[in-house]
């Protein structure tokens, strides 16, 4: 109940004061764990890892373009990986030189490493298609670079000892490969499954709902990344999926999965939240100090070197690729600065370092640093619409113009494809002359194309949905006024009232993936 009220309080307030729905539900889950009744309340890493995890991941890769990640390929491969260990490494640098051990400075170093899709996907809306992809695509795979890295410290800390450099490369290796391949099984298996199932969208969503948590388990399973494997699934089958599953199935799956990562994000960044009083209470009096002071400096690095990262490793590049498709696409210093500030962190993080066990002395102070790094990180999310306003991001005109060319093609091979099609089909001439007539409208509208008559089309267009929205409500009280004297039963009425929303839908478009 606690969770839903905030979810709902914090979607109220940021309509209405601007500021991000993530932080306000941080705060939300602060001021939740300082009630007494709710201060026990414990945020298993489990929970994160294997409940919230692959399904907020598994629809944000069904949603992430494949193309512009093949586009952006090395830049993403070296944000989420290269960036990841080496701000791994400038945490645990930072850490040892105000006092922490170098195995729990590693551990923290992991912990923090990697950035938050959800929190990406919430805070990083409205900017071009490249950057957001680029930013979306980092965030899904660096969680596997970064847990590895966190995995490996966490052993060396609790079990002592050494890895030798063959020793990760090839667990590294093996995270990678295995979590790859561990996807694509279980997109075969996704395939297949639908295939067997038919046309029936419940069973078929069923499958939906299943697929990622098999992917990740599946993954670990072989001690292989769950995080990848989940990726990978969702990316394969983001491209099959529209030849393969119906329109009855794809509209219940958008509506289904649009609500319940709306509620796994919000109720995470809760639950986050409640977390720091939690943190601040497992620091004495004396260690509170230095706690802070260590929170400073690292969440200073992982800025800082975010920052330093985007405006060198793009000069490297330049300096060493200086073909003439690879000029095309160099980014301005004011996109980067975009990027820069992009890198929020969230669930992953702190359940990594919920995940260390008591036995590691540093414990109470790797849970409140990353505490206080996620809510610095997202604290920076305040300052995006003002930076990107500085930024004077060139408009992305690429999406409109493929739109329109996907509707004119669309449009003009079903004029060509219509005279067999009634054919086959035994239909009227009417019928086949009322559809030509109807599609040749429509082409003419967008081969015209000019600003004019997009605009006279976009009015028409409004005021014919909006008379027919206005009908359709009449038509719905009228039903439920017969419902109401009884000379309907409410079956009839659930029938007539769903063909009423889906002609509703249609009109305005409601089930997006955006």
């Amino acid at each position: 109940m606690a969770l839903g009220v905030a979810l709902l309080l914090a979607g109220m307030i940021a309509q209405r004061v601007r500021v991000a729905p993530p932080v306000l539900l941080l705060v939300m889950g602060a001021l939740l764990g300082l009630v007494p009744v709710l201060s026990m309340v414990r945020l298993p890493p489990e929970a994160v890892l294997l409940l919230f995890l692959p399904a907020l991941l598994y629809w944000e890769s069904l949603t992430t373009s494949l193309r512009e990640i093949y586009s952006n390929l090395r830049v993403i491969v070296l944000l989420s990986t290269v960036l990841v260990i080496a701000t791994a490494g400038g945490v645990a640098y930072v850490a040892h030189l105000l006092g922490v051990a170098w195995g729990p400075a590693w551990v923290l170093g992991g912990a923090i490493a990697p950035t938050d899709a959800t929190a990406v996907s919430v805070l990083a809306r409205g900017l071009p298609r490249r950057t957001t992809t680029v930013l979306r695509a980092e965030s899904l795979v660096n969680d596997g670079t970064a847990l590895v890295i966190f995995g490996l410290a966490l052993t060396v800390t609790v079990d002592g000892g050494e890895l030798a450099a063959g020793q990760v490369g090839l667990l590294f290796l093996l995270a990678y490969a295995g979590g790859v391949l561990a996807g694509f099984v279980t997109a075969w298996l996704a395939i297949l499954a639908r295939r067997v199932i038919g046309d029936d969208p419940l069973l078929a969503n069923t499958v939906s709902v299943v697929t990622p948590f098999v992917a990740f388990l599946l993954a670990e399973v072989v001690h292989a990344s769950g995080v990848l494997a989940v990726v990978a699934c969702g990316l394969v089958l983001s491209q099959t999926g529209p030849r393969t599953v119906t329109a009855r199935t794809r509209t219940q799956a958008v509506a289904f999965w649009t609500l319940t990562t709306f509620v796994l994000n919000g109720a995470l960044f809760v639950l986050i939240g409640m977390q720091l009083p939690d943190s601040v209470r497992g620091l004495t009096d004396g260690t509170l100090a230095h706690a802070a002071v260590v929170l400073a400096a690292v969440g200073g690095t992982v800025v800082g070197l975010r920052f330093v990262w985007g405006f060198t490793t793009p000069y490297l590049i330049r300096a060493l690729d200086r073909r003439p498709q690879q000029r095309l696409r160099r980014v301005g210093a004011r996109a980067r600065l975009v990027n820069a500030f992009a890198g929020f962190r969230g669930a992953v993080s702190l359940a990594a370092a919920l995940a260390v066990p008591s036995a590691v002395a540093e414990r109470d102070l790797i849970v409140f640093v990353t505490s206080g790094v996620i809510v610095l990180t997202l604290l920076l999310g305040l300052c995006m619409p003002a930076v990107v306003r500085w930024a004077r991001l060139p408009e992305d005109d690429g999406p409109r113009q493929e739109l329109l060319l996907a509707q004119t093609t669309a449009t003009r091979e079903a004029l060509d494809a219509l005279p067999e099609i009634g054919t086959r089909l035994g239909a009227e001439e009417l019928v086949v002359s009322r559809l030509r007539k109807e599609y040749e409208q429509h082409l003419a509208g967008l081969d015209e194309g000019d600003e004019e008559s997009d605009r006279v089309e976009r009015i028409e267009h409004e005021q014919y949905t909006t008379m027919k929205l206005e009908l359709l409500a009449h038509k719905r009280a009228t039903i439920v006024r017969l419902r109401d004297e009884r000379r309907i039963d409410d079956v009839v009425l659930r029938q007539l009232q769903g063909r009423l929303d889906i002609e509703e839908v249609r009109l305005t478009g409601t089930y997006t993936t955006e």
